[in-house]
């Protein structure tokens, strides 16, 4: 199985989740994961810009980011054709290691041509092993894009998608989602779904409940922090009851937390 994940990383909300049999093809399912991505976003946010890997560069793709007037930095397909125009473009020094460039290209079946931009470097002697592509003598990036950046901007933009790794990662331990628990499609569509909803309400809690320097706070240690109370389970009468260790500073916050909640408005039918 494969997932396909649309969030923010600014915010942590996760728009879109999809899961997919393990042979669907590279960008299959990209425009319905982007259509439910776009139908979710805020209506108060107006600014679009993307970044995605190279299982979102297909021009269908590109035309629907292009028809919502989104602003893109996507990882561009490397084809033959594409990496037979690598070595003959003239880059510039970005710095001491790597060099950049940018041209105009129209890739076989696309309307129009676009822009993309390169980076690559020198590979060293006896260097490990990279999983970035690379062709005779240097490693390199590409991209495809529309944001009104310099080369090095498109790179350092694009790299912030990083952010959405422990994001991840705090799905898969956190959120009980490295292991899907049945042996029905279905079914593990569905438990990825409400793992999403468990996610996205966490995130609301923080985002509308918590101090802000609670707001980037993992699951784990917001359980921790928040939840953990010392407490001791005892038995007068042989009758059970967990008495809470008292503290003051606990029960302000959540008197704090109580308050904000009361002061958020019901969501629209």
């Amino acid at each position: 199985m494969c997932r396909r994940k649309v969030g923010t990383p600014e915010s942590s909300y996760l728009w879109d989740a999809e899961l997919r049999p393990g042979n669907a093809g590279t960008w299959d399912g990209s425009i319905e994961v982007l259509d439910t991505s776009f139908a979710n976003v805020p209506p108060e946010i107006r600014d679009l810009r993307v970044r995605a890997d190279a299982g979102f560069g297909f021009n269908p793709v590109f035309l629907a980011l292009e028809a919502r007037s989104a602003q893109y930095a996507v990882v561009a397909r490397l084809t033959p054709a594409f990496k037979r125009l690598l070595p003959g473009i003239l880059y510039e020094p970005v710095n001491r290691r790597w060099e950049m460039a940018e041209f105009e290209h129209r890739p076989h079946g696309w309307q129009k041509a676009r822009r993309f931009v390169v980076a690559r470097r020198f590979i060293q002697q006896q260097e490990a092993e990279t999983t970035l592509f690379s062709m005779g003598r240097y490693i390199y990036r590409a991209w495809v894009t529309n944001l009104p950046l310099t080369p090095a901007g498109i790179w350092h933009f694009y790299d912030g998608r990083a952010g959405m790794e422990p994001r991840i990662c705090e799905l898969r331990e956190d959120f009980a989602l490295r292991k899907i628990p049945t042996a029905s499609f279905a079914a593990n569509a569905l438990y990825l779904e409400i793992v999403r909803l468990a996610y996205n309400l966490v995130t609301a809690f923080q985002r509308n409940c918590l101090d802000e320097s609670w707001q980037n706070l993992t699951l784990q240690k917001l359980r921790y922090k928040l939840f953990l109370i010392p407490g001791e389970l005892v038995r007068p009468q042989n009758r059970p009851i967990l008495r809470l260790g008292p503290s003051t500073m606990t029960e302000s916050f959540a008197q704090t937390i109580l308050a904000r909640v009361a002061k958020l408005k019901p969501l629209p039918a």
